[in-house]
């Protein structure tokens, strides 16, 4: 027999018809990839690479919360790339690293020239998303913090959450919102001004407070759902027709405005409460741009990451002289191992050429 198969992102706007017994009567959800099917893709994606021993699947798939199956091979063939670019004989965990930045904002804009000012305007706005981050129970994790231009965006904190539970708490998206809000709050607070840097941050924190509004209950509202009717799409009607009242809207932007307002408020205490946390890190910042977890964690209890940061250039240099004096004696190996890696990326791009155009 035939089966046939088919894929939408979009079910809610298919006609009722398509999904009547007898067609498409069976309905597959193929949902993102949990923490172990990442690390499972990550190990496919990097059979044919070879790999640093700094580097651990788990912890990239765990820097990766939200990431589909092509994006995670699109991960690793950037980080070859780039451990070609940089001399690798390996894929290191820098590469990776870079190559998931890349990923998220886009290549770094190294050439970019940005005022002191608003350079350190960057570095608070983004310690302000990390202070809350660190202090507010219910947060995400904190994993990196940059104040590297990438994209439209002059800098950004990568946050991943404590454990990929298909349910999330009233608690833990007020957390979330409150984490957006924290840059504008620690503008207005060491600046007394305000910039166009929160902008993607307070739409995103109006998202999920609409969505806890009229979606999800979690408002005096009461548990109602004041649902888009897209039913009629098919017929003429417009996607964004709604069947509430003039009076219902204002209660819901209300409500929304509410909870901006008390999480705003919340991020203002707690950076107020914390704020020779949010100096040391945003001058942190400024020096040396980029800050990971582990930094983040020997900075609060040693007050300055200038040992550490010597001691890990130490240890990259004792661990690059070998291979340098190998590579050294033996060019020609060196060179076929450069070759070999662009091969393979060659052969993966086919691969890619050939899927899109199937």
């Amino acid at each position: 027999g035939i089966i046939v198969l088919a894929a939408t992102n979009r079910i809610d706007v298919l006609d009722p018809a398509l999904l009547r017994p007898g067609r498409f009567d069976r309905q597959i959800d193929v949902n993102l990839p949990d923490l172990k099917g990442r690390v499972d893709i990550l190990k496919v994606h990097s059979r044919n690479k070879t790999l640093a021993s700094d580097v651990n699947l788990e912890a990239v798939a765990k820097k990766t919360p939200g990431f589909s199956g092509a994006e995670l091979e699109n991960v690793m063939n950037e980080a070859a790339i780039l451990s070609v670019r940089n001399k690798h004989d390996k894929i290191s965990s820098s590469d990776i690293d870079e190559a998931i930045d890349r990923v998220i904002g886009g290549p770094a804009k190294k050439t970019k020239v940005i005022s002191e000012r608003t350079k350190r305007m960057v570095a608070y706005h983004e310690a302000g998303h990390a202070v809350i981050g660190l202090k507010v129970a219910l947060s995400e994790t904190v994993q990196k913090i940059t104040i590297i231009p990438r994209g439209d965006a002059g800098g950004y904190v990568l946050m991943t959450p404590k454990d990929e539970s298909m349910l999330q708490t009233k608690g833990e998206l007020l957390a979330k919102i409150t984490s957006y809000l924290a840059g504008r709050a620690s503008e207005e607070i060491f600046f007394d001004d305000v910039t166009t840097g929160a902008h993607s941050d307070i739409e995103r924190a109006t998202q999920i407070a609409r969505v806890m509004v009229t979606e999800l209950g979690m408002s005096p509202l009461g548990p109602v759902q004041y649902e888009r009717d897209s039913s009629q799409v098919f017929l003429g009607r417009d996607y964004g027709s709604t069947r509430i009242s003039g009076e219902v809207a204002n209660e819901i932007d209300k409500a929304v405005r509410e909870i901006i307002e008390s999480c705003l408020e919340t991020a203002r205490n707690c950076i107020l409460q914390n704020k020779d946390m949010l100096i040391l890190i945003a001058e942190t910042l400024l020096k040396y741009e980029t800050i990971t977890a582990e930094e983040i964690d020997y900075l609060i209890e040693h007050g300055s990451l200038d040992e550490y940061k010597a001691q890990q250039q130490k240890n990259a240099m004792n661990s690059v002289e070998p291979d340098t004096k190998e590579a050294e004696s033996n060019p020609e190996q060196t060179d076929s191992q450069e070759n070999s890696s662009l091969d393979e990326l060659k052969d993966t791009k086919d691969d890619s050429t050939d899927d899109k155009q199937e």
